[in-house]
């Protein structure tokens, strides 16, 4: 019986997310076919295994196992980082390999690459250390708040969302409405990571598409989000029951196909592999479709739309792990 360790919990500001993620993963995998090792990665960094234990080598502890399905979400775990830990002991693992991982980990990284493919994005401006602007040939110019004010005034408008560049569960991501809400914005931003998105806002649905394989890559049907709230934060989505998923999407069936079809291509473009979960906006006004983000190791809890959205085409959590560790160990 082949030996899969499930890593989950982790260094980054989505820790109970991952913990809870990790457990139904854990809890999904056949027991027929695998033995299951859970492995726990505290805030402060340490290795446990299921006996409680700390693991003082973990190279040694994840080399006696068959495969890795690391569940982190964000920094530490979700970012590459890890990915290349495991590459370089030759261990086979879930998901997307460490360029992916590290792109789609790193907003503006991702709007680069997905820019040369040709898919539609909302507008952005690019910071660095909280007044650092730096333009799209990478020249950086300090400016004073004021002049930061004038050229989301002038580039993209009020309102605007302001992100961490490297950060998921829209965790310091912040909806600014005025110049006084955006200085605010990019404090609490700046927080979390020293490169910073500045975002048009889209008027639209929200909609997010499962995408599963490595060379012959499948996509879902579309789901829908319909937040609680102005936008869908870390307590809309995981704090507010009044938040809800809608599967499939109240878009036509040609909307969907199109969604379908970017999902694969921008999964594609970024080099992924495995997994993602891929998210879009259907802009209200124009019905066009512009591309968010791209999530590498999306949540599987009780109200994730990754899981869902496979279910919804028949697969359960338990065919879904199977496929994706078969992936794993191809």
């Amino acid at each position: 019986m082949k030996k899969v360790a499930v890593i989950y919990g982790g260094m980054s500001s989505e820790h109970d997310v991952s913990m809870i993620s990790g457990k139904n993963i854990a809890n999904s995998i056949n027991k027929n076919k695998y033995e299951v090792h859970p492995v726990i990665i505290t805030k402060e960094g340490k290795w446990i295994d299921e006996k409680d234990k700390e693991i003082k080598n973990i190279v040694q502890y994840l080399k006696e196992m068959d495969v890795v399905f690391p569940v982190l979400h964000g920094l530490y775990g979700e970012d590459g980082s890890l990915q290349g830990m495991l590459e370089m002991n030759q261990i086979p693992y879930v998901g997307c390999k460490v360029l992916a991982s590290s792109i789609c980990m790193d907003k503006v990284y991702t709007k680069i690459v997905l820019e040369k493919a040709g898919i539609n994005q909302a507008k952005y401006i690019y910071l660095k250390d909280e007044n650092v602007y730096v333009d799209e040939n990478f020249d950086e110019m300090k400016l004073e708040n004021d002049e930061i004010i004038k050229l989301v005034e002038e580039k993209l408008k009020f309102p605007v969302f302001v992100k961490p560049s490297n950060s998921g569960s829209s965790v310091g991501v912040s909806k600014a409405a005025s110049g006084e809400e955006l200085i605010k914005a990019i404090e609490n931003a700046s927080l979390y990571d020293r490169k910073i998105l500045i975002e048009e806002a889209i008027v639209g649905k929200e909609v997010e598409c499962a995408v599963l394989g490595n060379e012959e890559v499948k996509a879902s049907t579309v789901g829908q989000i319909l937040s609680a709230e102005d936008f869908y934060s870390f307590d809309a989505k995981y704090k507010n029951e009044e938040s809800k998923t809608v599967i499939p999407a109240d878009i036509t069936e040609q909307k969907k196909e199109e969604i379908r079809k970017l999902a694969v291509k921008a999964f594609k473009a970024v080099d992924g592999s495995g997994l993602s979960r891929v998210d879009f906006f259907v802009e209200n006004e124009t019905n066009k479709v512009y591309l968010n983000e791209i999530n590498t190791m999306p949540g599987f809890t009780s109200i994730s739309m990754y899981p869902k959205l496979w279910e919804e085409a028949g697969i359960s959590a338990t065919e879904l792990t199977d496929k994706l560790i078969e992936l794993a160990l191809n």
